[in-house]
């Protein structure tokens, strides 16, 4: 199967984590970068269908927790496999700090968190592009930053190899934890059992 162009594209992991009407959230984003130095700005883009964004939209402050390459695969299932909406993804779990600006750092599978207070927002149509003041920076490790790239090399699940299938059969896989669907079409109502993620996060084997 030929390479995606836009996957060759080199992307960081990063934890988000918000606090809007006394509640905790966060999830999994790829796109937070430095634009200037002085004064210290950064931009973080979020999908509008996460409980996080519109948390951001309530309360202007958040952490970015930069993900390691020590991370393990639980990390993703909690911040990127839910939604906060109806779950509480920091129920049970105690590897956080509480920032100076109300929300909290991820201190398991990283190596910096950053706090910061948005400023302005631009409107991207399926996101929002946020653009913040940072805070407070602080570093945790030296483990290397992991990117999307060693994500799926080295953290993801590996999908099995499903062999040959009988005549006519296409096999569906999905992009977020590499679960495979064996069948002629894949039903538009599919729920993927590991990730929980829908059908359109599924790509044609060929």
């Amino acid at each position: 199967m030929a390479a995606n162009p836009m996957n060759q594209l080199s992307y960081g992991l990063f934890v988000l984590t918000a606090n809007a009407d006394g509640k905790d959230n966060g999830c999994i984003i790829n796109t937070v970068g430095q634009v200037t130095a002085t004064p210290n700005r950064i931009t973080i883009a979020v999908n509008k269908s996460n409980h996080t964004h519109d948390m951001l939209m309530k309360n202007n402050r958040f952490t970015v927790s930069v993900i390691s390459q020590r991370a393990d695969f639980s990390l993703f299932k909690r911040f990127g496999f839910a939604t906060g909406r109806d779950t509480d993804k920091f129920a049970g779990y105690s590897a956080v700090k509480r920032t100076e600006n109300g929300t909290l750092a991820v201190l398991e599978g990283t190596n910096a968190y950053i706090t910061g207070r948005i400023f302005h927002s631009i409107d991207l149509g399926t996101h929002t592009l946020f653009i913040a003041e940072v805070e407070e920076a602080v570093s945790l490790s030296d483990a290397p930053s992991a990117t999307y790239a060693y994500y799926h090399k080295s953290i993801k699940p590996q999908p099995e190899k499903v062999g040959e299938t009988p005549a006519g059969q296409t096999i569906w896989r999905c992009t977020i934890c590499g679960y495979e669907y064996v069948g002629d079409e894949l039903p538009e109502d599919f729920i993927c059992p590991l990730c929980k993620h829908p059908a359109s996060d599924f790509e044609k084997v060929t």
